[in-house]
This record gives structure tokens, sequence and C-alpha cells, in this order.
């Protein structure tokens, strides 16, 4: 009897190993459907070969520009170069870190797409499978959920941390927690496309948002570690005055 048993468990083991092996095998296939799931997988290049550097006045230009309220306003004036956390190796966040010139990965798993920036050695998880974020997932670069929807990637991030030059590195605009940010990827021919949308109710009267592409990397290239050093990276403030005594 024991035996019998023991044969029956093992039937009934292996039919619930078959059940989830299949059941993961269709997950994979709907999510490698070429119809419904674009290719975005493979080494990016964001440099001066894809579009103009970024400045000043890029990608933010003057038809495109955030409105800001008088909040940010007031951090701008106060704002200047010798405290931008760059200097202490933080890293850049959305939007600016998408428009950043150095190359990013992409890699598509069933439950989670992955971009790998070159710039600032981050790492952003977007993920697909339903789960929502908790309290403890504030970070510098949010909690990105998404989904494929008529043959793009569309991506909402919330959860960020408030940074002083949270908007980009050069205007002085700050971002808040309240900061949402969505993004949606798309293929042109062998160009990896996104439209990106900010909006942040501390800063901003309205959603602002840029355009722009990435083209194939070079063949053969790798990501370069960024390897910033805190102590070098400070060691440059002193050439910048402070308006301050």
């Amino acid at each position: 009897m024991k035996s019998q048993g023991l044969g029956k468990g093992k039937v009934l083991c292996a039919a619930v190993l078959s059940l989830l092996v299949w059941h993961d095998s269709s997950q994979v296939n709907a999510q490698t459907d070429g119809a419904a799931i674009p290719d975005l997988s493979g080494l990016w290049d964001g440099g001066g070969r894809a579009r103009p550097v970024n400045g000043v006045d890029v990608p933010w230009t003057a038809e495109n520009f955030p409105v800001l309220n008088e909040r940010a306003i007031a951090y701008q004036q106060v704002f200047e170069e010798i405290i931008a956390p760059k200097y202490d190796c933080q890293p850049a966040s959305s939007p600016a870190v998408q428009y950043d010139p150095y190359n990013m990965q992409v890699t598509q798993w069933p439950d989670r797409v992955l971009f790998r920036y070159e710039k600032d050695d981050q790492l952003r998880t977007v993920w697909l499978d339903g789960r929502e974020p908790k309290s403890i997932d504030f970070s510098n670069q949010g909690f990105s959920v998404g989904h494929y929807e008529d043959g793009a990637l569309l991506v909402t991030t919330t959860h960020f941390l408030f940074d002083i030059t949270g908007f980009d590195d050069y205007n002085g605009i700050p971002s808040s927690s309240q900061k949402v940010v969505t993004e949606r990827y798309w293929m042109e021919g062998e160009d990896l496309h996104v439209t990106l949308s900010v909006e942040d109710p501390m800063f901003l009267r309205e959603p602002a948002s840029y355009t722009t592409r990435w083209i194939p990397a070079r063949e053969g290239y790798v990501l370069s570690a960024f390897d910033c050093d805190a102590e070098s990276a400070r060691a440059s403030v002193r050439f910048f005055p402070s308006k301050y005594k």
C-alpha cells in the first residue's frame, strides 16, 4: 500500500510540474508574440549620432519647456550648481536619464523589462506582472509598472524621492515624491523611440513631454562602467563660485 501511495504521489507531482511548465511556456509565447509585443531588446545609442546632446534648451525647447509654479521658480532662484547632487555621485532620474547622451541596454522578460543605463550605472525594472508599489518602494528611480499595447511598451513610474535637480541637469528645477513619469516605447524601422511625459503638481502647472530616439549601438559595443568617484566629483565644485557667503 505504501508503494502504491508513493506512486500516486509521484504521478500527481509530475502532473503539477507539467502544468506549471505549460503555463510558463504559454506566458513566454504570449509575451513574445511579434504581432502584439514589440522587440525592444538590444543595445541602443543615445549619443550625438542619434539626437542633439542635452543642454539648457534640449530636450526642453521654447515649445515644450515646463510651465513652472511659484514654488519651482523660487527653487530656481536660489539654486546654484555647487549643490547639485550629481557632484556627490547621485544618479540622474526620470525624465533626465532617458535623454542623457549615453548608451543603454533593454532586456525583455515575460514579467519585466530591464533598462540598464550606461549613465550612472543605473538599472530600472519595469514590472509587467500587475504588482503595485508599497510604501517602502520610494527611490531615486521610482517604481515602474508597464504593459504592452498596440505594438508599444507603456510605462508609468511613481514613488520618486525628492530631488533638487530631479527634472534635469541644467535648469535648476526640482521634482517631488508626487512626480509621475509616463513613457511609450515603440520601434520605427531599426530605431527605438519614446515619448516621455512628466507630471508634478508640487512644481509644474501642467504636464511636460518630449519625444526622442535611440539608434542601434555600434556592432560589438559593450556598456562601460560609469565609476563615479565622489571625491573627484566634488573636487570640481571649487571652480564654481557661490553667490552666497
